[in-house]
């Protein structure tokens, strides 16, 4: 081969190695900022605490029949707003009730269908109520608020802690990310504070088929 044509082979084929080599480099760097890769970093339970809850929202939708008929599994399990739950003066977040399964449910006194529902939902509390359950009626009321504990005297509802929300916060985070109009409004939550199961409107939650729903739930 002639020594120029060799020169010129010689020098395309380092500068094609020198190509490859940049990049080979500029991939590389790719790959290691988070910022180029974060879209690509499929999701986990740390980044979605609710991932795995599909499975539970799935196990339990067999369970809403009869006197819970109405109760929706949730396709896409969620954690609800970290909203204020106040007795006695006194407030904790919602996610405080993480580790235990939870039955939120909006009502008011002067909501006739929630009146009718809560001695149900104070017998399914007297039953299940524990370490791993617990139904948290959070009051919407937000005027004559001695109206409430006067109420709950008078029909006999002793098992549920008086939770309240004077201020009505609940109910506007809650419609603000379209999770309920009207009273009442039910969320079932599993033990990582996920909403699994909703219903709007009233229910028998002392029913054997609440019963054996929440059981299920409970059970994981």
């Amino acid at each position: 081969m002639p020594r120029a044509r060799f020169n010129l082979v010689l020098i395309a084929t380092l500068v094609g190695a020198i190509l490859v080599s940049v990049v080979l480099h500029e991939r590389k760097g790719d790959w290691n900022n988070p910022a180029q890769t974060s879209s690509l970093a499929p999701q986990t339970a740390l980044t979605d605490p609710c991932l795995t809850s599909s499975s539970l929202a799935a196990a339990i939708e067999p369970f809403a029949k009869g006197d819970i008929a109405a109760l929706q599994r949730t396709r896409k399990p969620v954690q609800l707003p970290d909203i204020r739950l106040e007795v006695a003066k006194q407030s904790q977040p919602l996610s405080n009730m993480q580790g235990r399964v939870t039955l939120l449910n909006l009502w008011a006194t002067w909501c006739v269908p929630c009146r009718e529902e809560m001695p149900s939902l104070d017998r399914l509390q007297a039953r299940l109520g524990g370490d791993n359950f617990e139904v948290v009626a959070l009051n919407m009321d937000t005027r004559n608020l001695e109206r409430v504990p006067q109420w709950l005297d008078a029909n006999g509802i002793t098992s549920l802690v008086r939770y309240m929300d004077p201020g009505g916060k609940a109910f506007q985070n809650l419609r603000a990310i379209g999770k309920v109009s009207g009273l009442p409004t039910t969320f079932l939550l599993d033990r990582k504070g996920c909403l699994i199961a909703e219903m709007a409107g009233p229910a028998d939650w002392a029913s054997e088929d609440a019963i054996a729903l929440i059981e299920r739930a409970i059970k994981g």
